[in-house]
């Protein structure tokens, strides 16, 4: 057992270095075509481009509002600071040979599957913008954009275009943090040969530079897409459109960074979760040889799964999270603004955009707060990673409630109602501390050092029955507290906006849902430095397989197993922070599509009585797709596993001398395996969450028609979508809590607890453990992207459901 010291700086000392055959396993190196012809450019032509293009935004950005030039500079200033970040982390050193030939052949893996993943889904996402370009030639109007001349063509084009480009920038999104992630890992494990807290900083760090891409490019794309149709419809021009009706047009952007994050959340957890099935149970439970054992011939799968289902997919997923948060926050804006007749309602409409630009400089002030060395306070001879990073977020969390509130002040303030601005900051102050407790909630539920994980460790000293048990009794009971916090932000949140003094013509209060608005983006007002959390779980994961299968001395494992048993804490922490955001941005982009109902069919529509029969049924409809969802995405990691293991254990009895590496595992072919098999399984639940909304709609849409009912398709698919959400926040919850709970009860019984390693406790966590993967690494986060979808394309095609 490895003194405490030992762990904080690591031996170097010589270690019984076994027979290694595992020569360079790399093949060859990928670049997109983009980054590819950027490399070929000469510098100057490079540098011209460059200043063209910024030219161009920040021209476009004055001739539509001063904000957007703040959002500009801002997003501008993020992204050099990436460039910073990026260079900083790849000029620290890769370690010996043996690690680096491992992370090229994790790089190989992910890049491929990468590649061929999003081939897929650009295919997919083509005849979608094709066929939402033929239902929009078709479809109706809003009066106001029959007003500004906006014909059913133009309306068509622009809501392809921004589908398409918020699908290119969602995938832009997902590579950013898969390319941090393999180059990062490396440098991690190398880094834990010398010290924990320098090891912690660099997976920090590559974690901030994916953070700072994925944020600043959400913010910056809406605004290039706002600035881009102002200027070119002539919006508040005489005989232009309002600009208060301008939101509406960003919907689709909002819709395919949707589609994209969903796909990706589905292939990659299907992946990773498929390979480290196979992996654990093989490998764990009938080999008995440790965690990411280089004789394991899925652990090159389990580790490219690592950086394809948790980097990608999540890059993807907080993007689409901001995204469709700003325009539902920008189109309840304008709606409010309009009726209550502010004279210049393009503060409120802006305020999102605003608030994540913040977001981006408080975010970069957290993440370079983590030191290379020690806090010399800290006496204990062991620094608690979690500790650190916990540091950094409760200084962003102070900054954010100091910028939430200029805000506020600087767009929000109106002569109609002279406090309305410090009630919204108030809103913002409740989303904030929502998103802390669900951090905190989160992080008791799955960190071992609280009791319920503790639990959950010693019910597997009895067998596997108990453990499961257990754990789904603990995922259970999670949602409560979780439920309980939505409940009051959303209540509060709503009741402070009333009560700000604005109101519309007949003195009806109408800051209400805006107030909920402003509640969700100050739960994602630190949107950043959740996600450099998120991305440190899976470098700190990778880094602790590389230093495994490279064979390090045990005092550097022991370092990663430490970043690795918090960086699982991170991302539960994180999953439970989005599932918040979800719920809360959800709420609005149904109050968004109430909106856009009234607005295209010009009558009010502001409430949904379940006691229609065919709307309790729209209802009972958005439930089952949640269970049908979750049900299809656990089969296709149970299927994917299966074949895993039946390669592992033909590999086991075909090459005996793998044990006693004699001879290398066949790792290329578990990763065809899993690759193939996540491609193949992501389409079905996927096909499943974009065809429902649309058919249940049009079918109620026909049978309304011959009732006598105009809006029941409408009011149908709103039911639907109301009681998925329910349902998906309570599923998404208790699926990801669980699963992060099972894999820290094993962590926690690994680390010497209850019989350490091998004992009948350990095997039964690791059942646990293969149970809870498909919950909280496949099924828990697709749901909360699913519930996003579901909102952001009855948006897209509410006028097709009239």
């Amino acid at each position: 057992m490895m003194m405490d010291e030992d762990i904080e700086q690591a031996s170097l000392m010589s270690f019984n270095d076994r027979p290694r055959a595992f020569p360079n396993m790399r093949s060859k190196t990928y670049s997109p075509l983009i980054f590819r012809i950027i490399r070929k450019l000469n510098v100057r032509v490079l540098s011209i481009l460059l200043l063209l293009c910024f030219g161009a935004i920040f021209y476009m950005g004055a001739s539509t509002s001063p904000i957007i030039v703040f959002v500009f500079t801002v997003c501008i200033i993020s992204f050099l600071l990436s460039v910073y970040l990026t260079k900083w982390v790849l000029a620290k050193d890769e370690g010996p040979p043996e690690m680096v030939q491992i992370s090229d052949a994790i790089r190989d893996g992910a890049e491929g599957f990468f590649r061929t993943q999003y081939s897929t889904i650009s295919k997919m996402a083509i005849l979608l913008a094709f066929v939402i370009l033929c239902i929009y030639l078709f479809r109706t109007l809003t009066p106001q954009q029959e007003a500004a001349g906006l014909g059913r063509a133009m309306s068509a084009y622009i809501t392809v275009a921004s589908f398409l480009l918020g699908a290119l920038c969602s995938g832009l999104a997902g590579y950013v943090g898969m390319w941090v992630s393999v180059r990062a890992n490396v440098r991690v494990s190398s880094a834990a040969r010398r010290s924990a807290r320098e090891a912690l900083q660099i997976a920090v760090r590559a974690g901030g530079f994916s953070a700072l891409v994925v944020v600043g490019m959400a913010v910056i794309g809406i605004a290039i897409l706002y600035s881009t149709f102002y200027v070119w419809l002539g919006v508040d021009t005489p005989g232009g459109m309002s600009v208060t009706d301008l939101p509406l047009l960003l919907v689709g952007y909002g819709f395919g960074a949707s589609f994209v994050a969903l796909f990706a959340q589905l292939g990659g957890g299907i992946y990773t979760k498929g390979a480290d099935v196979g992996a654990d149970l093989v490998g764990k439970v009938e080999q008995g040889i440790p965690e990411d054992d280089p004789r394991n011939p899925a652990v090159i799968a389990d580790l490219v799964g690592d950086n394809v289902g948790d980097c990608a997919a999540r890059g993807a997923d907080l993007f689409e999270s901001i995204a469709a948060e700003i325009i539902s926050a920008m189109i309840l804006g304008g709606t409010m603004a309009k009726k209550c007749k502010i004279e210049d309602p393009s503060g409120f409409i802006l305020f999102p955009l605003v608030v994540h630009s913040f977001d981006l400089i408080i975010s970069s002030i957290g993440i370079f707060s983590i030191k290379g060395t020690r806090d010399a306070s800290v006496k204990s001879p062991v620094e608690d990673p979690m500790a650190v990073l916990q540091k950094g977020y409760s200084l962003t969390i102070v900054l954010a409630v100091v910028t939430f509130g200029a805000s506020t002040r600087w767009l929000l303030y109106t002569e109609q109602a002279p406090s309305a601005w410090f009630s919204f900051a108030l809103c913002g102050l409740v989303g904030i501390i929502t998103a802390y407790a669900f951090v905190w909630i989160s992080k008791y539920y799955t960190d071992y050092k609280h009791e319920p994980v503790r639990t959950l460790a010693l019910a597997s000293s009895t067998g596997h029955g108990t453990n499961i048990i257990a754990g789904v009794s603990l995922g259970l009971e999670s949602t409560a507290l979780p439920v309980l916090v939505i409940s009051v932000a959303i209540i509060s949140a709503y009741w402070l906006g009333n009560t700000s003094g604005l109101v519309d013509e007949n003195g009806v209060p109408t800051g209400g849902l805006f107030g909920t608005a402003v509640a969700t983006m100050g739960m994602l007002s630190t949107a950043a430095y959740v996600l450099t959390m998120d991305m440190f779980g899976p470098i700190a994961d990778n880094a602790g397989g590389i230093v495994e299968m490279s064979q390090q001395p045990e005092s550097v494992r022991e370092i990663t197993d430490l970043l690795d048993a918090v960086g699982n804490t991170t991302k539960a922490t994180t999953k439970g922070f989005a599932i918040g955001s979800a719920a809360l941005a959800s709420f609005l982009l149904f109050s968004a599509y109430m909106d856009e109902v009234s607005a295209f069919a010009n009558v009010p529509f502001k409430e949904v009585d379940i006691a229609i029969p065919e709307v309790f049924v729209g209802g009972l409809l958005g439930s089952m797709l949640i269970f049908l969802f979750s049900a299809w995405a656990c089969a296709a990691v149970g299927r994917t596993a299966q074949e895993v293991v039946n390669e592992v254990r033909r590999q086991f009895i075909e090459r005996p001398g793998i044990m006693t590496y004699k001879e290398k595992p066949d790792y290329s072919r578990c990763v065809a395996i899993v690759a193939s098999a996540a491609l193949r399984e992501m389409i079905k639940p996927g096909a499943l969450a974009i065809a429902s909304p649309i058919v249940v709609g049009l079918v109620f849409r026909v049978l309304g028609y011959y009732t006598g009912q105009p809006l029941l398709g409408a009011k149908v698919v709103a039911s639907m979508l109301m009681f998925a959400t329910v349902c998906g926040i309570l599923m998404a919850l208790f699926l990801n809590t669980a699963g992060g709970a099972w894999d820290n009860a094993k962590k926690y019984i690994e680390t010497g607890a209850l019989g350490g390693k091998g004992s009948e406790a350990h095997k039964a966590a690791v059942t646990g453990d293969t149970v809870g993967d498909p919950f909280k690494d496949t099924a828990g986060p697709s749901i909360h992207v699913l519930i996003k979808m579901l909102a952001t394309i009855t948006l897209v095609m509410a006028p097709v459901f009239l």
